[in-house]
């Protein structure tokens, strides 16, 4: 027990020394905790009583890393209305649907191009359908766009997202390993996720009265415990539907948003969002072994190559169809570029069920590249759209300048 706490304190050593010195370049610290994770790990060595293998204390830091999930996800959703979501349902329902059908169809031409036999063909397609709900809503926060005019959009696809997710997960379980012997009970579990999804709307809209007198809580020990254990109970039981227990934080967040108690619970919850969302990318990093990405490496930067077209083309066609600016659909497509657990997800379960061995270092390669290439260029978004409106010219030189004014 002693070894395995000396372990996870040297991570989170490392996890500090990394963050300070992202903060020091001023850069996103999202690459530094992966590669940081690459970089030690079963591969590392092992300098006198510092163990950098961490294999001993894996499991831990992956545990820490799925609160971490939890975490962002629900003060993710703090941050937004389920008002505005609601009245923007028919957009979210529209930019949901092009952006999953453009990437999946895609992630199929892509596989029937490279030769890839049906279910390694469909596990790719699912890959490259599911953003990382994690990164978008850590970029979010450090971006401080939570406020934007695209971001209730963004947020809506990402739910969105993961309805598909249930259904993809629900169905290829089913095909790969057995779950689902009958398309009755395919369909079943996939009702079940999205009327779960459902509720938690009905109960942001109709139990804030009631969720105010509960939450009426004087002491902020007590309040926090009371938040806290409900978000993980809520989670966990998420995950017995087939619903992501992350999405679950989530949608228990959206509930809360509406309250009169948003406010303090967001104040409250920012010290551990930032600590275990750190602990996240950092155990991400680790279960990647570098020594495997070389032969999935073509493979995978043609995946991160039609992801990057395809991303932008589904943001701009989302934001243009809600009334957006070109800016704004622009930098839809450039958030939820990133990939992450669910695409991790998806891999696993295709190497679960016996498919290709390529698998696995093609999705390690495939989420890092993405993971940090997509908050790069997000946080680059002004740059990048005055690079493409030369191009276009979406834009008059009155409307240019205004826009530098605001800036």
């Amino acid at each position: 027990m002693h070894d395995i706490m000396f372990e996870v304190g040297t991570a989170l050593i490392l996890v500090a020394i990394a963050s300070v010195i992202a903060g020091k370049l001023k850069f996103s610290i999202i690459p530094f905790l992966i590669v940081l994770g690459m970089l030690v790990g079963p591969h590392a060595p092992t300098i006198g009583i510092f163990d950098f293998k961490f294999i001993d204390s894996q499991g831990i830091i992956d545990f820490l890393g799925q609160i971490g999930i939890l975490f962002l996800l629900f003060y993710l959703g703090l941050e937004f209305s389920v008002q505005k979501l609601i009245k923007s349902g028919r957009n979210i329902v529209v930019g949901g649907t092009v952006y999953v059908t453009l990437n999946f169809a895609l992630g199929l031409a892509y596989g029937f191009i490279v030769q890839m036999p049906l279910y390694e063909t469909l596990i790719i397609a699912g890959m490259l359908s599911v953003s990382s709900s994690a990164i978008v809503a850590k970029v979010l926060v450090d971006l401080r766009r939570t406020g934007n005019s695209e971001t209730e959009l963004i947020l809506g696809m990402i739910l969105f997202d993961d309805i598909f997710l249930a259904v993809f997960l629900s169905i290829m379980s089913g095909l790969l390993l057995g779950g689902a012997t009958s398309i009755g009970a395919t369909l079943l579990s996939v009702c079940i996720s999205i009327g779960y999804m459902l509720l938690f709307f009905v109960i942001a809209r109709k139990g804030p009265p009631l969720l105010n007198k509960w939450l009426r809580i004087t002491s902020n020990e007590i309040f926090i415990i009371v938040v806290f254990s409900v978000m993980f109970f809520i989670a966990g039981f998420s995950e017995k539907l087939h619903v992501a227990e992350a999405i679950g934080a989530l949608l228990f967040g959206l509930a809360l948003s509406e309250t009169e108690h948003g406010e303090r619970i967001e104040q409250l919850v920012v010290p551990f969002r930032d600590f275990f969302g750190a602990v996240f990318f950092f155990s991400f990093g680790l279960s990647i072994d570098p020594t495997t990405l070389g032969d999935a490496f073509w493979l995978a930067i043609g995946a991160v190559v039609l992801t990057i077209i395809g991303n932008l083309v589904a943001g701009m066609i989302a934001g243009r169809r809600a009334g957006l600016s070109h800016k704004s659909s622009l930098n839809i497509g450039l958030t939820i570029m990133a990939r992450g657990e669910f695409t991790i997800i998806v891999a696993n379960l295709g190497v679960a069920g016996g498919l290709s061995a390529m698998i696995k270092p093609f999705s390690a390669l495939y989420v890092l590249i993405l993971a940090i290439l997509g908050p790069l260029l997000t946080k680059e978004s002004k740059h990048i759209y005055r690079g493409i409106n030369r191009i276009f010219r979406w834009s008059s030189p009155e409307e240019k300048v205004k826009r530098r004014q605001s800036e």
